[in-house]
């Protein structure tokens, strides 16, 4: 049974070389911009997400392909020309587009122009103007921008209501698989997925090799690209990624004092806390005595700019997984699984090719189940799912004697059934927790899934399923 359907996407080929430096990759997300286009001009889109993902490239492909012409004012080097306009002449919106125009040498055509709000955040009188120019309708508008910055940067402004959020994320392994030209691939991936079939095992080697460079290279954009334009030299690979967690590292230093410090002990822990059995998030033990509730904001921060994602226990696997979380049993992964690994390595200046040729073909002592956990969530995440766990602690036993690493759910009211899933690193396991919670919550299971190395196959009702297999769901 699929969960989720696929998002069949139609966009420019996998990517485009242009006069720039830098690839253009092919991106789920272009198939709702097209969406979005389609309103005629009802409500501007915001585009939100991590910093260095790819928001203001795509925005700038999607304008250049579908519309006549397009102005993109990043507000990060706007000219204070351009600022006074939206401060001195929305009242006058011919005045506003003629300056615009001529500030950029770029001629608006009515309903065939995009005008491209870059780095929004930088300056929030162009969102709350977002209302007016709307309202006029000649022009199409899409903001960008960091997400935690946007929602700080708004305690003087009036939040548009024409206005459409659409969340973006790093690259998921189906859209790192399309950057190598591998479509046919992954129609044969979905085809055996559908069909409870295994991969040739030719085709599952090429698969699980894709998977684990996917594991060490991530989804960031820029780091794909030095990879694949520099015979996929992982040393290059990881000095942009590094470059990245110094971006990120320096966003934190920027934020309140108030709990500054605690976001940073939070995410300089992520990789050690995912080293460990349970992967949550144990307060007490970052510093004596604290909790959750001293700790809620810092969560919030992570995942609000996206740097993290956040996985709550759900308590009783019932219909809304949310109504039931327990948001004082947490765990938090990486936005993405490539930073994971240069994070994780942080303590080396650059990791050198060596090094990752190693994890690669499994030859390092290394927690592997922390990198496929985090992958999992980040492609779950990138699906549309909300990330949930479930634990069970025996009170006889004074241990947890059920553990299971993700749940979904089919969203239906009606026949409601959650599917849980186990993650395993290695091809020798035992999936006692899952049998006992579908022992404990039987009629209320679509479907059982483990997430192995090895290829598909069945054991009774339980689906187990290469990692490659997750975008699937």
């Amino acid at each position: 049974m699929r969960i989720i359907g696929i998002l069949y996407i139609f966009a420019p080929a996998h990517y485009r070389k242009f006069n720039y430096n830098y690839m253009i990759f092919k991106r789920k997300i272009y198939k709702k911009f097209l969406e979005w286009k389609r309103m005629g001009g009802q409500k501007a889109l915001l585009v939100e997400g991590a910093r260095r993902i790819g928001k203001s490239t795509i925005v700038e492909e999607f304008a250049r392909n579908e519309y006549k012409s397009y102005i993109l004012i990043d507000f990060a080097k706007a000219r204070d020309v351009v600022k006074e306009a939206f401060v001195n002449n929305l009242n006058d919106l011919d005045t506003f587009f003629m300056l615009i125009s001529s500030e950029f040498k770029v001629k608006l055509h009515e309903r065939q122009s995009l005008i491209i709000f870059d780095e929004v955040q930088k300056f929030p009188r162009a969102r709350e103007a977002v209302k007016y120019l709307v309202q006029d309708g000649r022009y199409d508008y899409i903001e960008t921008g960091s997400l935690i910055s946007i929602h700080e940067n708004v305690a003087d402004i009036v939040i548009p209501s024409e206005e459409r959020c659409i969340k973006m994320y790093p690259l998921d392994f189906e859209e790192f698989c399309w950057a190598f030209g591998e479509e046919q691939l992954l129609d044969y991936i979905k085809l055996c997925f559908e069909k409870k079939r295994p991969l040739t095992n030719d085709l599952h080697r090429k698969a699980m090799m894709l998977f684990r460079q996917y594991l060490l290279v991530g989804g960031m954009p820029k780091p794909l690209d030095v990879f694949l334009e520099n015979s996929r030299d992982f040393a290059l690979c990881d000095e942009e990624k590094r470059d990245i967690l110094r971006l990120y590292r320096e966003d934190i230093m920027k934020i309140g004092n108030q709990y500054r410090s605690k976001v940073l002990a939070i995410y300089d822990q992520i990789p050690g806390l995912l080293s460990k059995h349970e992967k949550r998030v144990v307060f007490n033990k970052i510093v004596e005595g604290s909790d959750f509730m001293q700790y809620e904001d810092t969560f919030f921060w992570l995942a609000d700019s996206m740097i993290a994602n956040e996985c709550f226990n759900c308590a009783d696997p019932n219909v809304g997984l949310s109504i039931n979380e327990d948001r004082t049993y947490v765990k938090c992964y990486m936005g993405d699984t490539g930073l994971l690994v240069s994070h994780a390595f942080s303590e080396n200046d650059v990791s050198d090719g060596e090094l990752y040729r190693e994890i690669l073909h499994g030859k390092l002592s290394l927690n592997e189940g922390m990198l496929y956990e985090n992958a999992i969530a980040q492609m779950l995440v990138a699906a549309g799912h909300k990330l949930f766990f479930y634990t069970h602690y025996n009170e006889t036993k004074h241990r947890n004697d059920i553990e299971i690493d993700f749940l979904l759910s089919n969203h239906s009211k009606l026949k409601y059934k959650v599917f849980p899933i186990e993650v395993k690193s290695t091809e020798n396991y035992s999936t006692t927790s899952l049998e006992r919670f579908k022992e404990k919550y039987h009629e209320r299971i679509g479907g059982c899934y483990v997430i192995h190395p090895k290829n598909l196959s069945l054991k009774g009702d339980i689906v187990c399923i290469p990692p490659y297999m997750t975008f699937c769901l």
